[in-house]
């Protein structure tokens, strides 16, 4: 067993480091170590209340009480609290909680919380967090709520809240550079315009029908994948011919998701309008007609893309017919000049993923690499017939490599 004194002369900033690194519950039991070790816990900046912290008792009381215990001995600041209590069944009363957090310096502050409960309208009186996380909670913001003033980065994952309310929150919160919006289910077929002059990333899942990126003029990182509870298909065409990225001038890195789209309208070739910036194109598709003319739209207007890469999403059971649209005859200008780095993954030979293996390596006089992982189904002599049958494609470039990447 190990000597108490040795415990008892580990210097305070060990202590610390000790105490951030183990579970809370574990710190406060740290209290019978010895004397120097009975309040350190009380001096934590970050608090995490989860599922091991509330064991065995999931109930309103336990709750109570241990929130008494922390409010009565906790010293100093608290720069980071998280609470995860998004599996009870109801939710105990956190007004107390708000308040004491509000005195303590808040920096990040994380609530998952059971489904459809509403914060108090002290939540955003005595609050000033600069990172925020909400999960399952129904969010009403008062009429006179002014924003958050230091608030840079906002999460919302299947938060309830009226779509004019979250438009007033997102443009209120001044300093906003982060804002991950997951409403897969809450916000129905409402609009959001997002008006937020500082913002550089954003996150979105949900109906790409319902979001409107307004005023972003810094806007670097965008990432957008449709979601409808009702299996609303996305209407692609409708989505390129929408100005939609008319007010990401300063676009860089894109990821679009949208496997299950509406069919029968014409896809453009190209956006009305090119974004100069953008720099990272990904895309999670189905290897539809639609679903590549898009791909190929975007690549089009990014005239100085540098890298692609594209998860295919199929039935691995089933091959698709070649297209007449992917044929080369229909394309007899360069792609793009500039896009250096092309990956492919989950790929398993389809023969409409070799038409665009086939027509990329055909137009794409920049082409330094072209990197392919493919599908665990494909065993590997497959891959190597794979391979041997992309050494005949023309090449734009003839510094263009072809990897297969087996892990």
């Amino acid at each position: 067993m190990m000597d108490p004194d040795v415990l008892s002369n580990l210097p305070d900033n060990v202590i610390d480091e000790i105490l951030i690194r183990v579970p809370f519950r574990d710190a406060v039991c740290t209290s019978i170590l010895s004397k120097k070790w009975r309040y350190t816990w009380c001096g934590l900046p970050h608090l995490m209340l989860d599922s091991d912290f509330w064991k065995p008792q999931k109930d309103t009381s336990s709750f109570t009480t241990s929130i008494h215990n922390i409010m009565t001995r906790h010293s100093g600041p608290i720069t980071n609290f998280t609470l995860c209590i998004q599996y009870w069944k109801s939710c105990p009363r956190i007004d107390n909680l708000l308040s004491f957090l509000s005195g303590k310096n808040i920096q990040h502050l994380v609530l998952r919380l059971p489904r459809s409960f509403e914060l108090p309208s002290s939540f955003f009186t005595c609050l000033q967090p600069r990172h925020l996380f909400l999960q399952n909670c129904l969010l009403l913001p008062p009429p006179a709520f002014k924003g958050f003033d230091r608030l840079i980065g906002l999460e919302l994952h299947d938060v309830t809240i009226p779509s004019k309310s979250l438009e007033s929150l997102i443009s209120h919160c001044l300093f906003l550079e982060q804002l991950v919006l997951n409403i897969s289910d809450t916000l129905m077929s409402d609009v959001i315009e997002i008006n937020a002059l500082k913002l550089r990333s954003c996150d979105f899942t949900g109906d790409l029908a319902t979001i409107c990126l307004n005023r972003v003029p810094l806007l670097a990182k965008l990432s957008l994948r449709h979601y409808h509870e009702d299996w609303k298909k996305f209407d692609v065409a409708n989505f390129l011919t929408s100005n939609f990225f008319e007010s990401c001038s300063s676009l860089e890195h894109l990821h679009l998701d949208y496997t299950d789209v509406a069919r029968g309208q014409e896809i453009p070739t190209e956006l009305p309008f090119h974004l100069m910036c953008v720099k990272r194109l990904c895309m999670c598709i189905y290897l539809g007609s639609d679903e590549i003319l898009c791909a190929l739209c975007l690549i089009r207007s990014f005239p100085f893309l540098r890298y692609l890469e594209i998860q295919m999403e199929y039935n691995i059971l089933h091959d698709m017919p070649a297209l007449v649209s992917l044929e080369m005859e229909a394309f007899p200008d360069v792609i793009s000049k500039h896009l250096r780095e092309v990956k492919l993954i989950e790929a398993n030979g389809s023969m409409r993923e070799m038409q665009l293996i086939k027509l990329l390596l055909a137009k794409l006089p920049a082409l330094v690499r072209m990197s392919i992982k493919p599908h665990t189904c494909l065993e590997q002599s497959a891959i190597f017939k794979r391979l041997a049958d992309l050494r005949g494609f023309e090449r734009a470039s003839t510094k263009a490599e072809v990897l297969f990447k087996l892990v």
